[in-house]
């Protein structure tokens, strides 16, 4: 299937540089190319670098994702991509990532990148964005536009809100049965900060424990 990666960034090098290597359902990825409407050069490792407008002319229907850390620009660079022509990419896993394909729910434009781990009944919502080295515990969400940077451990019964950002080395005690520890909706978690409660939505949280960030 022909893969678009929108955003010629570090992060979207790094995707294309495996992506090729990714099935989905017996079928292998071909990257066609980067979309970016701003880079100053027209190949990156061998690629194209292609505007929206001509990418969605020189392949229509391609798959796309879009490979930025925060959730709210990605939301905006994939309704473009939509709007253009284009469809959201099948999930997008590593060929090292580890999950229970019976027991793991992976939606549409979802990146899993190299050495993470999900175990059992996890649910990872649309163009979500596990990044290197990351686990998720059992019974876990991780909800749609979501952010875990690199080396981020979400422990069993936790639910990460959607457009929420985690930043690297961040990790979730566990939650329980019929009360997940929640991380809500656009809610930012700083690196290394170990969350034992819940954080409120569009709350920045730090440190440890973790706690809300104060401006002083």
């Amino acid at each position: 299937m022909e893969l678009l990666i929108f955003g010629a960034g570090g992060f979207g090098r790094e995707v294309a540089s495996w992506a090729g290597r990714a099935r989905w359902a017996g079928e292998a990825f071909e990257v066609a190319g980067f979309i970016d409407d701003r880079a100053a050069v027209s190949e990156l490792n061998g690629r194209p670098v292609l505007s929206l407008a001509t990418a969605a002319a020189e392949h229509p229907g391609a798959g796309v994702v879009a490979t930025v850390g925060d959730p709210r620009l990605r939301e905006r660079l994939i309704a473009k991509a939509l709007a253009a022509g284009l469809v959201p990419s099948a999930p997008l896993v590593h060929p090292n990532a580890e999950y229970d394909r019976e027991y793991v729910t992976l939606k549409e434009g979802v990146v899993v990148c190299a050495g993470s781990i999900l175990t059992v009944n996890i649910v990872v919502e649309r163009h979500a964005q596990i990044n290197l080295d990351c686990t998720v515990g059992h019974d876990a969400v991780i909800g749609a536009y979501a952010t875990l940077s690199p080396g981020v451990h979400i422990s069993g019964n936790v639910a990460v809100g959607s457009y929420s950002f985690m930043g690297t080395g961040a990790v979730t005690v566990n939650g329980h049965p019929g009360r997940p520890l929640v991380i809500g909706s656009e809610a930012v978690v700083g690196a290394g900060a170990v969350v034992t409660r819940d954080v409120a939505a569009g709350t920045t949280v730090t440190g440890v424990p973790a706690r809300p960030r104060t401006t002083l």
